[in-house]
């Protein structure tokens, strides 16, 4: 059988994995995300593994943290950008596996690697266009329109919109370095600990960080479902794990369109257009076997 390895670039961890979808995963590892030479050894040292075990890879799929570039006809492509993460900037990731494996490379973001994963397997499934988010130590979103991955001048950044922010009711200065209070430096879970003094995930269910992180993220996808017309919305990443703050974001965001959008998915059912991720933390992973896959072809996108 023809198998496709996958690289999900995480600030804090890499996954690897070899297989063809969430049902056949061959093999799997993870490891920190240290210096750039040091984590992609250990990828390589992985992959090179499998395939004398498990027989040639047919492509390689890269979901990674960025900013990057994945434009193929840019003299940075396949490279990390500025990025607050230490080390990584202009971290070559492309032609440092290009230089082992012969084979073909998809190369994207770790959220549009999530969108299309979700779009494929997962709670996204016939849903075009699609917006994926991710909330945790970052926000990330992919975009998936016309069966397509969305890029223009490098990629979405859905993280980095600015919100309207009443600085009486939050104070909170935000956390981002080069934004300040954009959407990831008042919504993050870093960004709730600076402003809470305690972990996210330590916060009672009733706290009133739970209704500001609700107001943000709402304010956000306000705005994606003006500008984009997704058929579905899918929230993943830490922060998403609070499940009580899903039925929180239905009333906010159908309160903020207050009727402007005359759709029966939001009107009536909108627990059924915002929804959490059907993949769960393995989205990314899976999404850099479908980016392997769609590296050769073999699946339409």
């Amino acid at each position: 059988m023809t198998l496709f390895g996958g690289i999900e670039g995480g600030g804090t961890k890499f996954i690897c994995a070899v297989g063809t979808g969430p049902e056949d995963i061959r093999a799997e590892t993870r490891f920190p995300t240290t210096m750039p030479q040091e984590t992609l050894g250990h990828a390589i040292a992985f992959f090179k593994e499998q395939e004398r075990m498990l027989g040639r890879l047919e492509a390689l799929g890269v979901a990674t943290f960025g900013p990057i570039d994945p434009r193929l006809d840019s003299k940075t492509y396949g490279k990390v950008l500025p990025t607050p993460k230490p080390g990584w900037a202009g971290a070559d990731i492309v032609s440092s596996l290009m230089k082992v494996f012969d084979i073909p490379i998809g190369f994207d973001t770790d959220v549009n690697g999530a969108a299309l994963a979700e779009w494929r397997w997962g709670a996204a499934q016939g849903c075009d266009p699609l917006v994926y988010l991710t909330i945790g130590t970052g926000i990330g979103g992919g975009l998936l329109i016309n069966g397509s991955l969305v890029h223009g001048l490098l990629h979405p950044e859905m993280g980095h919109v600015l919100l309207p922010h009443d600085r009486e009711v939050d104070p909170f200065p935000g956390s981002c370095p080069f934004h300040g209070d954009c959407f990831e430096g008042l919504a993050t879970g870093p960004a709730m600990e600076k402003r809470w003094g305690q972990k996210a995930e330590t916060l009672p269910p009733d706290h009133p960080a739970w209704a500001l992180e609700a107001h943000y993220i709402s304010l956000a996808l306000a705005g994606f479902i003006c500008t984009f017309s997704p058929q579905r919305i899918v929230l993943g990443g830490g922060v998403m794990g609070q499940p009580h703050l899903f039925p929180m974001i239905h009333r906010e965001v159908k309160a903020l369109l207050n009727g402007y959008i005359q759709s029966e998915q939001i009107l009536n059912r909108i627990e059924d257009y915002i929804v959490p991720t059907g993949l769960g933390g393995r989205a990314g992973v899976l999404g850099a076997i479908a980016l392997a896959q769609q590296a050769v072809n073999k699946i339409p996108i």
